[in-house]
């Protein structure tokens, strides 16, 4: 019998002060095996937007099975989808804070949801080149933070209401309260959302119910599934299935058989 040697490697490298507020942190994933066999990963839906660099051009396809751009952003994602690797390959992404796509990119951020574009198409830079030209990871973060920083600095499209907001959604905080806490009616509150943060608040508190939900399944935090339900305010265990499904692709128990799940929200998929 021939056993194929594979190696998947995975680091979380966190952001410099300046970059704190914008960026949650950095991570890298390479897949180096000699003998390499295809891999499906779902992107579950994680409140964030982010930002990822491929050393290996083309080595990613997308749902449709169009090729990846080298250096591309991407948005709020409403449901899960999937990205396809068929070649070995070294990526270095960039998990962002959820108001950064206006704050950094000055671009509202309902453009990008459910969306991904080539850095080159969105900023005259030449960010994908200096990447390519150093094979350093630590280097590439290095470039990576400066370029980010520079853009920064050219901004003033922080939003204090939307980030009090987000930070208060995540720690279960109802809406209602909320807005009566920035004396904003629902409308208001919805449409600084969609242009700091690409989707609706009720949506983003249901990805973060989500997420919450998510974090327990990972720890093992339950004896069964209507343990997590309640935890998590969900009416009832179809109620949390449902969703579950809705925002990762697959039902809480698939997920546990068969997510090799690395980079958080990005498992690879054990067929």
């Amino acid at each position: 019998m021939v056993y194929k040697r594979r190696r998947m490697n995975y680091q979380q490298i966190y952001p410099t002060e300046p970059l704190r507020k914008y960026v949650r942190y950095f991570w890298i994933l390479e897949d180096d095996s000699l003998d390499f066999s295809q891999k499906t990963f779902k992107i579950m839906s994680d409140g964030l937007p982010g930002l990822i660099f491929q050393e290996s051009k083309k080595a990613f396809h997308d749902k449709d099975n169009q090729e990846l751009p080298q250096l591309f952003l991407y948005g709020q994602t409403t449901r899960y989808t999937e990205h396809r690797a068929i070649k070995n390959f070294r990526n270095i992404g960039v998990y962002f804070e959820p108001t950064a796509l206006k704050s950094i990119f000055g671009v509202d951020a309902n453009e990008l949801t459910n969306q991904h574009i080539s850095i080159d198409e969105l900023v005259n830079t030449n960010i994908t080149d200096q990447l390519s030209d150093t094979t350093s990871s630590n280097q590439r973060i290095e470039l990576l933070s400066s370029f980010l920083i520079h853009l920064a600095e050219q901004r003033s499209t922080e939003n204090e209401k939307v980030n009090f907001a987000t930070a208060q959604l995540q720690k279960g905080v109802s809406l209602p309260k909320i807005q009566s806490e920035l004396n904003l009616s629902e409308r208001s509150l919805e449409r600084h959302f969609k242009q700091h943060i690409g989707i609706s608040p009720n949506l983003y508190a249901r990805i973060n119910r989500f997420q919450l939900a998510l974090e327990n399944i990972r720890q093992t935090q339950f004896d069964k599934l209507t343990d997590i339900a309640y935890q998590c305010n969900y009416y009832d265990q179809s109620h949390f299935i449902r969703e579950f499904k809705e925002f990762s692709g697959t039902s809480p128990k698939r997920f546990l058989r068969q997510a090799n799940e690395q980079v958080a929200n990005f498992p690879e998929w054990k067929i």
